[in-house]
């Protein structure tokens, strides 16, 4: 983490934009505080990306937040490539004066621009959407970038990509679970069992109706789990996750709620609504 708040630092004068890659499913727990402290007024563009798995209608709401704010934000997604072609002109659009000034100089200068973003938020697969080809490496699992790169495009701008980092303490509990659900922090290192049953109480607050759909669960069922563990178990129930004795498989029931929302199988779901100020 140390290392690439250093490389961002030490290569912001080598940009002349930084674009922060956020997860349109939770656009707050995903944008990393320490960001905004290093970069200081350097032009930004805050791109949601994933957003082939976030709820439409609140993506819309993030972007109309961040415009109240007076900042750029569009939505992206590095899975079917819908929103990339609106990169370029955002950039130009934020660049412009600068544009502007190389022009009346006569001059043709290629931009340069940053991909700053927390792990496993997608910068490597969208770098390689925009490319065209692939030029980053990418793997659905976090800290796969560990170096920065630079990467040609044909839209007008060269990038340079940074590994995913995040920063060394949340201050609210809601944000590492959020983190954890979406997979921007290893599976490796979690409970996962505990991870999925917060994924529960989630789901069944914010997505009920496709909560359910998903787990063949009726209301009066759900109505009858004391706990949020009690929901966890049932979902386990209901796909047959049994061992010896007829108890649930919990490591298979973690893995497969984990998963299946991770990759929107239990429908297009957004965690987090912009904050009131």
């Amino acid at each position: 983490m140390a290392k690439t708040r250093r490389l961002i630092s030490e290569n912001l004068k080598e940009v002349d934009i930084i674009i922060e890659i956020l997860d349109a499913r939770i656009p707050y727990s995903s944008k990393n505080p320490e960001i905004a402290k290093i970069v200081g007024d350097k032009p930004t563009l805050t791109i949601l990306n994933k957003a082939s798995l976030a709820d439409k209608s609140a993506t819309q709401k993030w972007i109309e937040y961040y415009e109240k704010q007076g900042k750029s934000a569009i939505s992206v997604d590095c899975i079917s490539g819908e929103g990339i072609s609106l990169i370029s002109s955002a950039v130009k659009r934020i660049l412009s004066e600068k544009l502007q000034k190389y022009e009346a100089k006569g001059m043709s200068k290629k931009l340069r621009a940053m991909f700053v973003g927390i792990p496993n938020v997608g910068k490597s697969s969208l770098i390689n959407k925009i490319c065209g080809s692939k030029k980053a490496k990418v793997e659905n699992r976090p800290g796969v970038t560990l170096n920065k790169q630079w990467v040609p495009t044909n839209i007008g701008f060269d990038l340079m990509d940074m590994p995913g980092v995040l920063w060394p303490k949340f201050e609210e509990k809601v944000v590492g679970e959020n983190l954890a659900i979406t997979g921007a922090i290893k599976d490796a290192i979690l409970d996962t069992e505990y991870i999925a049953v917060i994924l529960c109480s989630r789901l069944k607050n914010l997505a009920p109706d496709l909560f359910m759909t998903r787990y063949k669960i009726n209301k009066d069922e759900l109505d009858l789990c004391e706990t949020d563990y009690d929901i966890f178990e049932l979902v386990g129930r209901k796909r047959g996750f049994l061992i010896s004795g007829g108890e649930i498989n919990t490591e298979r029931t973690a893995a497969t709620l984990l998963e299946e929302f991770r990759s929107a199988k239990i429908g297009n779901i957004t965690l987090e609504m912009p904050r009131e100020d």
